[in-house]
């Protein structure tokens, strides 16, 4: 069995620290220049008395912008205690003072809800092999956040349906059994006596985002100091786009009918139905999923791990080449697992819709990598969609080697164990310019069909880390390319092909 794992030695895990207490620092410190403007015109609050209502756009800005006063402060004495240390002190100080970053943003980012949060929260997959304090605060931003005033939920429900929630429901749970960036969660059972959960959002939120939204572009383009091959312009557009898809539900119950159509009956990847009745563009209404959590199959034994697993890649995978869709929001509390593989996917509002251009540009990049081992055609075509910028100081060798590593678990048949550290060393070939590959990772673009590729694949890479995923992927990849429409080669994938056969025939 291949096995993905390599050492992970500190100099890595210090530098990996950095680059998730950076990304998170980052994501305040765009915020902070809003200090100013809403200090001018203080009147300018959010409506109502919740989490987003309570604080309003000025002491949103006044969070953030003492967060960053913190930072700075705090860097400021951390400066001063390293400056006659040793090289081994040194290392030592630096790792508390990431520690303590990370911890007091993962907060003020988590009470922040929005944008930023999400930042946060993209920032959190990036702790695979960092310390245990760094993880258990980053691992707060992929919890509940703090839910909003029940009395305001039910207003939001009110104004949209016409109705108090004790009116449109036999039940109705005023406590919320999830909460996150943008909205709750609330149980509730409709009067024909269908479970369902009713998704929220939380009033102001559209405000606080797009205000995050337009100051993506300054982030994007310090991004760019490190990155010079990058442009943030169709990153900034294409991120702007589904964040902001993300804001009106009706578009998100257009996705999750387009996945619970297709997958319908299927023997272990469950969509929730949408209640349309029950729903509008600030209220999402779905049949009500129960399962175990992320953190629970965790600890679960291997093999059912590795069922869980599987799922994951063939719903991921198989949405993308059967329906030309991807979920781009791998987040582990949009997961609830069963323990025969059965896996419920849940929040359907980044969902990244491709068109048969983009498909066929990923079937000519994994022939080239994987199947022809085509260095040379592999490297035109990525300068063509502009995913490299050509210079000629890289050999197709060094190319191949750092885009390789991508496409590491389905070059060869075999099974192969994606680990922790793999998933760790996947996030570094992205934001540490410091190795061996930093000048070709500068010379490297993100064209908009990969924006959210890329976000999924780190998240999906994470997840599977997690769990130790083992599988022979090439295989099941192979089932799931069209091109190739291998046979099943594992007991789920046999399951499928049945389903399939019935509910999909060719």
């Amino acid at each position: 069995m291949a096995d993905t794992e390599s050492p992970a030695p500190r100099s890595r895990v210090t530098r990996g620290v950095a680059v998730a207490s950076a990304a998170a620092v980052a994501g305040v410190a765009v915020v902070r220049q809003r200090k100013t403007r809403a200090l001018r015109d203080a009147n300018d609050l959010l409506d109502g008395p919740g989490p987003i209502g309570a604080t309003g756009r000025t002491r949103r800005s006044l969070i953030t912008a003492r967060a960053a006063g913190r930072a700075g402060s705090g860097w400021a004495m951390h400066r001063a205690r390293r400056t006659f240390a040793d090289a081994e002190r040194r290392e030592e100080l630096d790792l508390e003072h990431q520690i303590r970053t990370a911890t007091e943003v993962a907060e003020t980012l988590g009470n922040l809800k929005g944008a930023m949060m999400k930042l946060g929260q993209m920032a959190s997959f990036l702790h695979q092999g960092m310390p245990e304090p760094v993880r258990d605060a980053l691992a707060q931003l992929q919890q509940d956040a703090p839910p909003m005033a029940p009395e305001l939920a039910a207003g939001v429900v009110e104004a949209e349906l016409g109705k108090p929630p004790h009116e449109l429901f036999d039940q109705w749970d005023p406590v919320p059994i999830a909460s996150a960036s943008i909205g709750q969660v609330h149980r509730a059972v409709t009067h024909d006596g269908r479970a369902v959960a009713v998704k929220v959002q939380y009033p102001g939120v559209d405000k606080a985002i797009r205000g995050d939204l337009d100051n993506a572009g300054l982030l994007f383009g310090a991004m760019k100091a490190m990155f010079p091959g990058l442009d943030p312009k169709p990153l900034v557009a294409e991120l702007r786009e589904r964040i902001s898809e993300e804001l009106d539900y009706r578009i998100e119950a257009d996705n999750q009918k387009l996945f619970a159509d297709y997958y319908r009956g299927h023997p272990f990847i469950h969509v929730p139905e949408v209640v349309d009745e029950l729903s509008t563009g600030r209220v999402l209404t779905t049949e009500l999923a129960t399962g175990a959590r992320f953190a629970e199959v965790k600890t679960w034994p291997k093999d059912q791990r590795d069922l869980a697993a599987e799922t994951i890649y063939r719903f991921v995978f198989g949405s993308l080449y059967r329906i030309g869709a991807f979920n781009g929001d791998p987040h582990p509390g949009n997961y609830l697992f069963g323990p025969d593989g059965r896996v419920t996917f849940l929040d359907y509002g980044l969902v990244k819709r491709f068109t048969d251009d983009d498909m066929h540009l990923f079937e000519r990049m994994l022939r080239a990598m994987v199947m022809d081992r085509d260095l040379v055609a592999y490297r035109r075509i990525i300068e063509e969609i502009g995913l490299l910028r050509p210079n000629p100081a890289f050999t197709d060798e060094q190319v191949g080697d750092y885009f390789g590593h991508f496409y590491a678990f389905v070059m060869e048949d075999e099974e192969v164990e994606i680990t922790e550290e793999y998933a760790s060393e996947t996030v570094g070939m992205f934001f540490d310019t410091s190795g061996v590959h930093g000048e070709i990772m500068k010379a490297a673009n993100v064209p908009a069909p990969f924006v959210i590729i890329q976000r999924i694949n780190l998240g999906i890479y994470a997840l599977l880390g997690e769990l130790g995923a083992v599988g022979n992927w090439r295989r099941i990849a192979d089932e799931l390319w069209p091109w190739v429409d291998a046979p099943a080669s594992t007991e789920l994938g046999r399951l499928e092909a049945r389903w399939r056969a019935t509910h999909h025939p060719r």
